[in-house]
């Protein structure tokens, strides 16, 4: 990890962060307050398109999927207001066609939830052109595949017949599936 191609913070360390479950909000904050950030939280979409507006930060780090809309809007207003910012979009939802619509918009980076301290502090502090290393604790291909299966089970309102359909699998496989806890 020696090389590295992190940029310090710089003359201006403010940073928001868009998440709509709190606790995760709150670690996040604090973990990030010890790097060196001045943090600003928002728990909703509104909430961080307003201060985006307002106060436009020089990093921000934001939820995909927030209970009042899509946190690319928020992406959006951070690139009106100020161009040059670093963004990270997270999410518990890992999906390749989110990642190139984010990255499209202007996120700097893209991480699946969960995303620590020290993942989200590479991906805002690494130099334009290089790639940030990879995560300590990625997640396991069991792990993404039950993601994926929560997700399409989501999309589908929670019906397990169109869910199986849609993922060309048993129905009483999915029903397994779903009664099992996540892997790690």
């Amino acid at each position: 990890m020696s090389d590295q191609k992190l940029e310090p913070i710089g003359e201006d360390p403010s940073l928001l962060l868009v998440d709509d479950d709190e606790p995760f909000l709150r670690r996040l904050a604090r973990a990030m307050e010890k790097r060196g950030f001045e943090v600003e939280t928002a728990a909703s979409v509104a909430a961080g398109k307003a201060i985006a507006t307002a106060r436009p930060p020089a990093y921000a780090v934001v939820d995909l999927r927030l209970e009042d809309g899509n946190g690319l809007d928020v992406v959006e207003v951070l690139r009106e207001k100020r161009p040059d910012a670093r963004v990270v979009v997270l999410t518990g939802y890992g999906a390749i066609a989110t990642a190139v619509a984010a990255v499209k918009i202007g996120a700097t980076d893209y991480l699946s939830k969960p995303a620590d301290a020290n993942d989200i502090t590479n991906a805002l502090l690494t130099r334009e052109g290089t790639l940030p290393p990879p995560p300590e604790n990625p997640m396991s291909a069991d792990r993404v595949r039950w993601e994926h299966i929560q997700r399409v089970y989501e999309l589908c309102d929670r019906n397990v017949s169109e869910t199986a359909r849609r993922l060309n699998m048993h129905r009483r496989t999915l029903q397994r599936i779903l009664a099992k806890r996540s892997p790690r």
